[in-house]
Order: structure tokens, then C-alpha cells, then sequence
């Protein structure tokens, strides 16, 4: 195969690592027909989860600020290739995202879900161009599995 998705990524710096076990009895990936279902990714890098925690709603503190909502989110988006590799063999298998489903833990009053998601979503974009446009839903929770400061998961359609 030719690879292409690939090399996209390593010409963004990013190279994929061995794909994340699950956390609980499930799954990490369901091929069904034409579709790829990937369970919630967590922010995982060797072994370690990197992001944890909440939202900070102190715009003053630079703990977990946007911006480190957005990296945590991107790298759920990373383990979310990672699985995706695993299952298919090749990334180039993928034919567009169809859909991402972001969690993100944070204090009742953070009201910026949609931004700190849109790590994973800006992601997504510059690996697959125009394919790489979903649909989305961001969602604030009290809490997420590990601790984790975010959770995605995907849905895509992929080539037989």
C-alpha cells in the first residue's frame, strides 16, 4: 500500500506507538461493513496517561488551560490512529472521518468544551484534508476514566 496517511503523519512530527490496551471489558475497535467504530481514547503516551485532571476555569492559571485541553484532546486523537492502525493494517484504509465524540473533565462551570476539542477535530483536518471534516459533539463531564483530562472517540469509514 501506498502509505499516505502515513507519511502525512511523520511530516507533522507524529509518529504512532503501540496502540493503548482497554481500561475496562471492551473492545478498542469494531469494524462493521464500511465503518470503523474506535472505543474513547484517553490521553495515553507509553504506558503513561499525560493529561489528567480538570479544566481550569481560572483564566489566570496556566494549569490545564485551553490549550492543554487541546493538546490532551489531540493525543486521544493520536491514540485514536494508533487503534485504528492496528485494526486495519494501514491508515491509508481510511476513507474519511465521519464522525468524533469528545469528553472533556471539567468543573460545572467551564463552558469551552467545543475548543478544547477541537484539538482532536484541527487534527483530524490536517492528517485527512477535506476528509477529514466531521461531525462532532463536545461534552463536559465531573470526571473521566484515570483521571483523564479527555476522551475521544471515533467513527470512520474506511475502504474493504
Amino acid at each position: 500500500m501506498q502509505n499516505v496517511i502515513e507519511t502525512r503523519l511523520s511530516e507533522l512530527g507524529i509518529q504512532l506507538k503501540d496502540a493503548p490496551v482497554a481500561v475496562g471489558a471492551y473492545v478498542p475497535c469494531v469494524v462493521e461493513g464500511s465503518l470503523l467504530y474506535i472505543s474513547g481514547q484517553i490521553p495515553i503516551d507509553g504506558g503513561q496517561i499525560k493529561f489528567t485532571g480538570q479544566m481550569s476555569t481560572d483564566t489566570h492559571s496556566s494549569s490545564n488551560d485551553i490549550s492543554v485541553g487541546q493538546a490532551s484532546a489531540r493525543l486521544c486523537c493520536i491514540n485514536i490512529l494508533t487503534q485504528a492502525k492496528a485494526t486495519l493494517g494501514s491508515l491509508d484504509r481510511i476513507e474519511r472521518c465521519i464522525r468524533l465524540g469528545g469528553f472533556v473533565s471539567c468543573p460545572p462551570d467551564f463552558y469551552d468544551h467545543a475548543q478544547v476539542v477541537n484539538g482532536a477535530s484541527d487534527l483530524m483536518k490536517e492528517i485527512f484534508g477535506e476528509n477529514g471534516q466531521h461531525c462532532r459533539a463536545a461534552v463536559g463531564c465531573s470526571s473521566l476514566p484515570l483521571n483523564s483530562l479527555t476522551e475521544v472517540e471515533a467513527l470512520f469509514k474506511i475502504r474493504a
